[in-house]
């Protein structure tokens, strides 16, 4: 299938844990993409612990702070009347005698207070809360969002790696891991959505949590079993009983490990796994994802 025929398809990865292999799947398929001729993008979503560089070892051609809009109170023009704190969802403001208290590790920054206050008393400040990375690594477009330490919302820096995401035919979005308000920024929008899973209890329970935020959503998706030929079956039953396409399996292999520690991608490293990851790549191309 031309290339031309994946023109804007952003594809996220995901899973319901850390560690079954996401980067690894994420920076072989950008890597391979790439080197099959197509105009492709990397970005690493997981701004708490970012580690696609390690990988593909881009070069930074720029780099950027991440802020998001916090509410700063004009003590003289607040009446202290407490429409704020009312308003506020999130426990992030607190009326305490003659003060009006921002507790901005809470605020979600959606900006109810500012348009409540009766005396605009309220407004906006722009807080830094990371760094946006934007380079090359060969012929793959790399961005990622470093998250400051001790920041507790992510969402805003996710959006902002994704809002950073150059034309390209495809984007492949490294998500963080689980199933809460992080992933469910990152993968918002996505044409396709691969959820890697693993052939363990805590796999296969994770793998149903995610399973559920992709129907919820409306997304598409399929799964990647990673290391296959461990653990038991369970994982296959349950997407055989739930009718989930299984897009690939990457079978259990020490030298993908030895890879890894190396900072090397897999399937730079590993023939069996640039052939399963080529495979995945042309699924993707044909649509057959439900």
């Amino acid at each position: 299938m031309a290339a031309k025929e994946l023109i804007s398809m952003k594809v996220a990865i995901a899973s319901g844990k850390g560690g079954t292999g996401k980067t690894t799947v994420a920076t072989s398929l950008a890597w391979l993409a790439a080197a099959d001729d197509r105009t492709v993008a990397y970005l690493d979503c997981d701004v708490e612990e970012p580690n696609g560089h390690l990988f593909l070892k881009p070069a930074f051609l720029r780099e950027e702070p991440i802020t998001r809009l916090i509410p700063a109170v004009d003590q003289d023009r607040c009446t202290h009347c407490g429409l704020c704190a009312q308003v506020c969802r999130y426990g992030a403001i607190a009326c305490v005698e003659q003060q009006t208290l921002i507790f901005t590790e809470l605020c979600h920054g959606c900006g109810g207070c500012v348009l409540v206050c009766p005396e605009q008393a309220i407004r906006e400040e722009p807080k830094p809360i990371g760094r946006l990375r934007v380079g090359a690594a060969g012929r793959v477009q790399f961005v990622d969002g470093v998250l400051d330490v001790g920041e507790a919302m992510s969402p805003p820096a996710i959006r902002a790696v994704k809002a950073s995401v150059p034309d390209v035919e495809l984007a492949v979005l490294d998500c963080p891991p689980g199933t809460s308000c992080p992933v469910i920024e990152s993968v918002r929008g996505c044409d396709l959505l691969i959820l890697v899973t693993e052939p363990t209890p805590f796999g296969l329970h994770d793998l149903k949590l995610a399973v559920e935020m992709a129907r919820v959503l409306g997304l598409r998706f399929g799964v990647v079993i990673n290391r296959a030929d461990a653990g038991d079956r369970e994982v296959w039953d349950y997407c055989r009983r739930q009718r989930i396409s299984i897009l690939a399996e990457i079978p259990d292999d020490r030298a993908v490990a030895e890879a890894y520690s190396r900072g090397e991608m897999a399937a730079e490293s590993v023939p069996h796994v640039a052939e399963r990851m080529r495979g995945l790549l042309e699924t993707i191309q044909s649509g057959a994802p439900v």
